[in-house]
């Protein structure tokens, strides 16, 4: 089942306990960030111990962590709220293979049909697993124009945070959470402290926002940003494309934040505009003009402020097992003998030994047997067509196994209408259906113990694409290199 979704653009009304606030702004007083604006136009009420009650917006729905929410509303006799704000679809389990055929694994197969009967009986929109809008939830989102700016969104899924690229209050939550958004539209919530990351300066060649979210967690670590909602700012961020915007706000979660955010412009305006369920006519002029309203006011404080020279910033991978250990490709790894923070070192050495890798030796040059380019971090049009740039006229090493898997239907329909699937598969890549694929090994797409991938994912945890499996996180033009030469490569010495 697949459905045209109609919903109303969220504009909020101001509410009584808001006219101080809004009179204040009026008059130069009381500037707000982004975060702040967002907050305060969902605040239902105030709670003790600093928590509050938000309405939720709208509400995306995978095959995993949905049904003990829907067996809860069974349980207690109730129905979606509103059901046109929610929209789910199958993407973590779903093989990227022979897709035409009954799904081999019965835990993906069992899967993927308690997600059909359940939005069937609660008449939750749904894209089909065999229709074009099917995809990787946090891509389909923003194809369909399900996910706007100014909007609160969540998925029982952490990299929710993607969607902050449009300026909308967007988070992961737990299955139980998305029973109560499914039932209620709220959630109680506890106000985030504020963080601006401010880029400055222009990113070299092949530098990617893949390599700035890198750079950042490498420098402020996984839980560096812990506590705070994220706004990246400044004239590296306005220049960049919403694809790229998506890149850094999905990553924004590895550094501890469940928030990033960027604030809509006029890039933002004109992805949005003429999406399958953005806003038409009048309408539109009415959201556009709110959202662009939505930028953070002049004078406005942060909690905490971050600047990063993109100037500075070279073609990051990593090395270890968790996103903050990373380097540029022009880099060694660590040697943990100098590293005088016990308890860093026990990590860098854990690390090192997990991906089989030697201390203070270059990272370039690493064998590598996996090439996967894809997920909801780097399985956009833009992001294929990088790694098909970089795979044009060269061949996959031989011993290499390099997948190529699009973010969602459309995005394979484009790539096949501009024949980057033909560049692909004569260069010796396989060409997949949409998924989450190797980015999770929860479907069939896995390393086996001692493989080595070079990976556009987002997570390089031990066993995070199968056990024994050793990530390396990198760009999809970085990816692409390493799949024509066989190791971890320094893209730009390809040449362009």
């Amino acid at each position: 089942m697949s459905r045209q979704v109609l919903f109303p653009t969220m504009i909020p009304k101001p509410r009584n306990h808001d006219l101080q606030k809004i009179v204040e702004s009026m008059n130069g007083a009381g500037a707000r960030t982004l975060y702040e604006k967002l907050w305060d136009n969902h605040r239902v009420s105030d709670l003790a111990d600093g928590e509050a009650l938000i309405y939720i917006d709208r509400h995306l729905v995978h095959e995993v962590s949905s049904p003990q929410a829907f067996a809860s509303l069974r349980a207690s006799g109730r129905q979606l709220r509103r059901p046109l704000t929610h929209y789910a679809v199958a993407d973590h389990a779903v093989p990227t293979r022979n897709r035409e055929e009954a799904i081999e694994d019965p835990l993906a197969r069992a899967q993927v049909a308690e997600l059909e009967r359940n939005v069937a009986e609660f008449d939750m929109p749904y894209a089909a697993l065999q229709s074009a809008d099917q995809g990787i939830v946090h891509v389909i989102g923003p194809e369909s124009g399900f996910t706007l700016p100014g909007t609160t969104m969540v998925c029982g899924d952490s990299h929710t945070t993607t969607h902050g690229a449009f300026g909308a209050l967007a988070f992961g939550i737990g299955a139980s959470e998305c029973g109560t958004v499914m039932a209620t539209q709220c959630l109680r919530q506890k106000k985030a402290r504020t963080m601006l990351v401010d880029l400055s300066g222009m990113p070299g060649v092949y530098v990617t926002a893949k390599d700035i979210a890198l750079a950042l967690i490498a420098r402020i670590g996984t839980n560096g940003a812990a506590g705070y909602a994220v706004e990246y700012a400044g004239p590296a961020v306005s220049a960049m494309s919403m694809a790229e915007r998506m890149t850094l706000c999905n990553l924004t979660i590895e550094a501890g934040s469940r928030i990033g955010l960027v604030a809509p412009d006029e890039t933002t305006l004109a992805f949005v505009k003429g999406r399958r369920l953005a806003p038409k006519g009048a309408a539109w002029e009415r959201a556009a003009a709110y959202w662009l309203d939505l930028a953070t006011d002049d004078g406005a404080r942060y909690d905490k402020r971050i600047k990063l020279d993109l100037g500075a910033i070279e073609p990051q991978v990593t090395w270890g097992t968790n996103p903050d250990q990373a380097v540029s490709i022009a880099q060694a790894t660590p040697d943990p003998a100098t590293i005088s923070d016990k308890s860093l070192r026990a990590q860098a050495q854990s690390a090192l030994e997990y991906m089989g890798l030697e201390p203070g030796k270059p990272i370039e040059g690493t064998t590598i047997s996996h090439v996967f380019v894809g997920s909801c971090t780097n399985g956009r049009i833009e992001d294929l067509r990088a790694a098909a740039a970089v795979a044009k006229g060269r061949s996959v090493s031989p011993g290499v196994t390099a997948i190529v898997v699009p973010g969602s239907g459309a995005t394979l329909i484009q790539a096949e209408a501009e024949g980057l699937d033909r560049i692909f598969l004569e260069a010796g890549f396989e060409w997949r259906k949409p998924g989450c694929s190797m980015c999770v090994a929860m479907n069939d797409d896995r390393l086996q113990s001692g493989d080595r991938c070079a990976s556009t994912s987002n997570r390089n945890f031990e066993g995070r694409q199968g056990a024994g499996g050793r990530t390396h996180l990198m760009s999809p033009a970085m990816a692409a290199a390493a799949a024509v030469t066989g190791y971890l490569t320094d893209v730009r010495k390809l040449g362009q």
